[in-house]
């Protein structure tokens, strides 16, 4: 079942230790280059979207192509996105070539330790996306993925960023 959270002030989970409007968690994970990243290095920079997937989720395949497409048209503005893979030993070896595959450009994470996975997606929902402000407060989070979702998210996206809407296309007379 797909649930569409925008939360102003509401608990996002089940859990109380995630709600909209606090203090985004900070975490440390290796990246599928070999690098390292800290979400710290960005917060208060940049808007932010983790993006929870594994290469055995089909709605997390049919997202991913959206969210290079929006990570593209607005990363020069200051939006980041990272993905935060959350495939088991079985398959975390496969991360790599299906993001390189698939033309992903922004920062794949992975959580073998599930540390940042244990705070922001305690239910291991695939997929599951939380949107941090400039400010570095969680502003929104949504699991699941169904067509039509990723306008919702760039919506919010670009209104976090004060970016102008993209242009829709012309229609012809």
């Amino acid at each position: 079942m797909r649930r569409l959270l925008l939360l102003p002030c509401a608990a996002l989970c089940a859990c109380a230790t995630l709600q909209a409007s606090s203090e985004a968690a900070d975490f440390t994970l290796k990246a599928v280059d070999g690098s390292t990243v800290s979400l710290s290095e960005h917060l208060g920079k940049k808007v932010i979207v983790l993006d929870f997937w594994a290469t055995w989720c089909v709605p997390c395949q049919a997202e991913m192509p959206h969210l290079q497409a929006m990570y593209e048209r607005h990363k020069d503005q200051g939006l980041l996105v990272l993905g935060i893979d959350m495939d088991g030993p079985e398959t975390v070896a496969q991360v790599g070539s299906w993001t390189s595959g698939h033309g992903i450009t922004f920062p794949m994470l992975l959580d073998e330790d599930t540390r940042a996975v244990s705070v922001y997606n305690p239910h291991h929902s695939a997929p599951f996306t939380v949107i941090i402000g400039k400010d570095g407060k969680i502003k929104s989070a949504r699991e699941g993925f169904n067509p039509g979702d990723e306008k919702d998210l760039e919506k919010t996206v670009v209104a976090l960023l004060g970016a102008p809407p993209a242009a829709e296309p012309a229609k012809a007379p």
